[in-house]
């Protein structure tokens, strides 16, 4: 049974969240070499991230759920038959 839409959406924010806070710390940290005020410079790299991330994973999340699904169910097709 799959999860409640409320539960894919939710994680999908956090999901979201976490990545566009990872990613943006990453390539923050990167050309600053953590010099003075890069933390106040990710911060602000990350409230512009975070909801294009979210909004972008809404689209993406039932892209990959598809192959996914379907690579699950290839699978156990191939170790019933096999």
């Amino acid at each position: 049974m799959p999860p409640p839409k409320t539960t894919v959406i939710l994680a999908q924010f956090f999901i979201a969240l976490m990545m566009a806070f990872l990613m943006t710390g990453i390539f923050t940290a990167f050309p600053t070499g953590f010099a003075p005020g890069w933390v106040g410079l990710w911060l602000g790299r990350f409230v512009i991230a975070m909801p294009i991330a979210f909004v972008l994973s809404l689209g993406v999340g039932p892209l990959a759920f598809f192959p996914a699904s379907r690579l699950i169910r290839l699978l156990t097709l191939s170790r019933s038959a096999g």
